[in-house]
């Protein structure tokens, strides 16, 4: 019996050092556990809180941009009638300009015919009157055979010479020097747009276009584009290239509907050439001719081709400002409606139309936004691109 006592004894000290560490075990995993859950929660609040700080910088980002609030502030007649550089009407500009809420209007020699730098200076005035983005105006200073304000002696000291009677008297010296000039000129009166430099390639004197341009081979047109694009970088005078894809040696598509046959690899071994010169230099706009270019879609005019623009955008890689030529040359208007030719343009990826028949066009560009047949997402993008310029230039606040 003595024996046995303390033989309990010591079973008795083993049954409660094992419950013990039972215990203690059972506390342990359980603290583990705990830290695990407060340590997964805290990285998951920190988490949380990043993507949520992220996400609101993201959206103060954009909602602190001047152009992405304007644009979300527009309505849809708003933002259409940006994408129009309307020719100028006379009389009604300043109420067309009101009704159509017009991107911008397009000046002929004519409208500068008896104006003096006053009177010029007030009708531009009056069409900026009151406007809450203010409006692009345009005129065709090319030089040359294409001059349009320094026509008038009462607004410039003489017409400008062509580019080809400039760099034979002066060379790339004598074309920057010209293109500053112009500028100044074009900015005293309230232009933006001197649509210029010509950058086709063409070398056949006989050709409809050659007397516009530089008159030489793609190398020198290069050049040319360059010198033009990079002393107006430092004016606030728009630089733009045409004719895209390039006119070449073809006819005159302002007479004429213009079907170019040249194979693709020619296009870009030569006519592209300027064109990619001037993208590298940083041209702020490209405007697109009406010629059908087979070798690239042998369908429609290059000014509503989406084929051409996906050349422009994606092989070339400007991502600025595309606009049509003048939609009311035959080229393009014997070929589509007016009615149906703005439409057309946008849809093909330009930004900017220029057009006589804008009372017509813009009406069935809105409707078209409106029942989805042009999207209200590339409306903004072009919209954007429009408003982008115009801020580059100090004209938006």
């Amino acid at each position: 019996m003595k024996k046995t006592i303390p033989l309990l004894g010591a079973v008795l000290a083993l049954v409660i050092v094992g419950a013990v560490f039972v215990i203690w075990q059972q506390n342990q995993s359980t603290s583990d556990s705990t830290n695990e859950t407060s340590s997964s929660q805290s990285t998951s609040q920190t988490s949380s809180q990043n993507s949520s700080e992220s996400s609101t910088s993201s959206e103060s980002t954009e909602s602190s941009d001047p152009i992405l609030k304007q644009i979300e502030a527009m309505t849809i007649e708003e933002k259409v009638g940006q994408l129009f550089l309307a020719r100028y009407p006379g009389e009604i500009a300043v109420s067309d300009s009101q009704t159509y809420h017009i991107g911008g209007y397009l000046l002929f020699g004519a409208d500068f015919e008896n104006e003096t730098a006053d009177s010029l200076l007030n009708k531009i005035q009056a069409l900026q009157s009151d406007k809450e983005i203010p409006m692009f105006i345009g005129a065709d200073e090319e030089g040359g055979t294409v001059t349009r304000i320094s026509r008038n002696p009462n607004l410039a000291a003489s017409p400008f010479q062509s580019p080809q009677a400039i760099y034979q008297a002066n060379g790339w010296e004598g074309i920057a020097a010209d293109t500053v000039q112009k500028a100044e000129i074009l900015t005293s009166y309230g232009i933006q747009l001197g649509l210029f430099p010509v950058a086709d390639v063409a070398t056949d004197p006989n050709a409809f276009i050659y007397e516009r341009t530089i008159g030489q081979d793609a190398k020198g047109t290069s050049t040319f584009v360059e010198t033009v694009v990079n002393s107006l970088k430092e004016t606030q005078v728009v630089s733009t290239l045409k004719h895209f894809p390039g006119y070449g040696n073809n006819l005159d598509s302002h007479i004429e509907i213009v079907r170019d046959e040249r194979p693709i690899e020619e296009l870009r071994q030569n006519d592209f050439l300027p064109f990619q010169a001037g993208i590298k230099a940083g041209v702020d706009s490209i405007l697109v001719s009406h010629n059908i270019v087979t070798s690239i879609d042998p369908d429609v005019p290059a000014s509503i081709s989406p084929k051409i623009n996906h050349v422009l955008r994606d092989e070339l890689g400007f991502n600025g400002v595309v606009m049509t030529d003048d939609m009311d040359m035959v080229g393009l208007a014997d070929f589509i409606s007016q009615e149906e030719a703005g439409l057309a343009a946008l849809k093909a990826g330009n930004d900017l139309v220029l057009s006589s028949s804008y009372a017509v066009q813009i009406p069935t560009v809105v409707q078209a936004v409106k029942n989805g047949d042009y999207s209200e997402a590339a409306l903004d993008t072009s919209v954007e691109r429009i408003l982008r310029l115009k801020q580059r230039l100090g004209m938006m606040e």
